[in-house]
């Protein structure tokens, strides 16, 4: 009968896997239709807009020709017409003189017909005439204004549609996921010397494989990359993987994407338990800071809940990675007394972790490290055989310090600006480092025996958490000669209970 159940509930959990991926599927292709249609109507709105741009320019190049047509035809005219008028003239002068001539014959009288005819000879020296070029200045041929589109006609009439890039392949072997960074690496199918550039998109999910249409958060774009490889770094890894594709682009259009890669981006995110952190402690998200008047005027009451029901009875289940529980205030297992403490949400129970903290600069006293959950409210990071810890003190004397169930281990090093913390649960490891350099500080060799959470211990001051961090490659390279440390570490390394 029970292994009839387990044979059910496996066909049901398969049966509910593919119709969830059937699901996914009929929206890609929802999806893909509306895509279709609204990419034809964008499609015809820029043909229109070519084609009345190549209209405006012809009209363009033929109003040019025209008015340089009118204007050959308005000189030719103008000469043509000033010739004209200059003939006439002549003419008319010439039909005068010819008049006067004739008359000039039926005079008798010697001395005037001697004196007629030096006028006549005078005015025919003088005629214009005579001095015309019977040649027209310009002709009628205005071949030289003539057109053949016919090349042109020609161009037009090949006019087709822009070869479309085809979509690159992304290559998941040369991508790279590191560091909070991430390499995508791509190729073209085929050789494409008009490519001008790519278009990389990617996004975050916590689902495995095919991106989804209905996902969480939206694609977000990188345009411009010349070459086949693109780095995104400085990322926070607050999802489990992240999804990306590829499209290239000539100097006009886009190609279609490449098939979509996912790449594992998973790493330990968490925030501060502000529901049992101390009262004199003011907490967000992932920054906490001192606060002296923090709980006046409840601290009687909270007091008297928690001596009315402690019982050795350990905190509220805390959440394994991946979940937190609500922030409730008033928590009967709040840090009190000199633990100004306050915890990770997020326990870890396997796996290899890392995240920094910063300290205010005029913090006076702050602890890192991680403790059970069993840590009691008015237990000190550090003083139990459950916290491990590093300890920075800047009030009367300044010390640097590792903690471990009350033993003390002085560091001869620098206190760095932010501290990497790495935790190796699988390994019992806890190293500290400085961020920047990453410097090892110091090392607990342990094995732990229950989830551990981060732990933090702030007076006079704050401090700002950064998570949803790989572990830095340079950290992993150093774990390896880490390994071999006994010295300095050995006086702090139990096994806790």
């Amino acid at each position: 009968m029970d292994s009839q159940k387990e044979a059910l509930q496996r066909i049901i959990s398969t049966l509910a896997n593919k119709n969830d991926e059937i699901q996914n599927f009929i929206d890609t292709l929802n999806h893909t239709l509306k895509g279709v249609q609204e990419n034809s109507s964008n499609i015809l709105s820029e043909l229109d807009e070519e084609f009345d741009s190549l209209y405006t320019i012809l009209d363009e190049v033929k109003e040019s020709m025209v008015n340089s047509i009118k204007q050959e035809q308005a000189r030719k005219s103008q000469e043509l017409q000033s010739q004209l008028s200059q003939c006439n003239n002549a003419l008319e002068n010439s039909e005068e003189l010819l008049e006067f001539a004739t008359r000039s014959l039926d005079i008798k009288e010697p001395e005037e017909f001697s004196k007629a005819a030096r006028q006549i000879k005078d005015r025919v020296t003088m005629a214009s005439a005579f001095r015309l070029s019977l040649k027209p200045k310009v002709s009628d041929n205005m071949t030289h204004l003539m057109v053949d589109f016919s090349q042109e006609r020609q161009i037009l009439q090949t006019l087709k549609f822009l070869p479309v890039p085809k979509a690159p392949e992304i290559d998941p072997v040369e991508c790279m996921v590191a560091d909070n960074s991430v390499t995508v690496a791509w190729r073209m199918p085929e050789e494409d010397n008009k490519i001008d550039h790519f278009i990389l998109e990617y996004r975050k999910t916590n689902f495995d494989g095919l991106p989804r249409v209905k996902d969480e958060r939206c694609w977000e774009l990188v345009d411009h990359i010349k070459g086949t490889e693109y780095t995104l770094s400085g990322l926070k890894f607050d999802s489990k993987y992240m999804n990306f594709r590829v499209r290239a682009c000539n100097k006009a259009v886009a190609g279609e994407f490449s098939d979509p890669v996912t790449l594992e981006t998973k790493a330990l995110n968490f925030n501060l338990d502000g529901s049992s952190s101390h009262l004199n402690l003011k907490v967000e998200d992932t920054c906490v800071e001192w606060d002296p008047t923090g709980g006046k005027g409840q601290d009687s009451k909270i007091k008297g809940k928690e001596n009315k029901g402690r019982s050795g009875t350990p905190s509220p289940k805390r959440t394994s990675v991946g979940s937190r529980p609500p922030a409730v205030r008033g928590s009967r297992d709040r840090f009190t007394g000199e633990s100004y403490t306050v915890l990770g949400d997020t326990a870890i129970e396997s796996g290899q972790h890392y995240w920094e903290v910063k300290a205010q600069k005029d913090c006076k006293s702050y602890s890192v490290g991680v403790a059970y959950k069993t840590l009691g409210k008015f237990d000190q990071l550090g003083k139990t055989n459950t916290s491990w810890c590093i300890h920075v003190n800047n009030w009367l004397q300044n010390t640097f310090a590792a903690k471990h169930n009350n033993k003390v281990k002085a560091l001869d090093v620098t206190v760095p600006e932010k501290i990497g913390v790495f935790c190796d649960f699988d390994g019992g490891q806890l190293s500290f480092y400085d961020a920047s350099s990453k410097q090892l500080l110091y090392s607990f060799k342990t094995k732990f025996t229950q989830p551990v959470l981060p732990g933090f211990m702030v007076w006079c001051g704050g401090l700002s958490l950064s998570t949803g961090m790989q572990v830095p490659s340079a950290v992993r390279t150093l774990q390896k000669s880490e390994n071999g440390m006994t010295g300095s570490t050995g006086s702090l390394n139990t096994v806790a209970q």
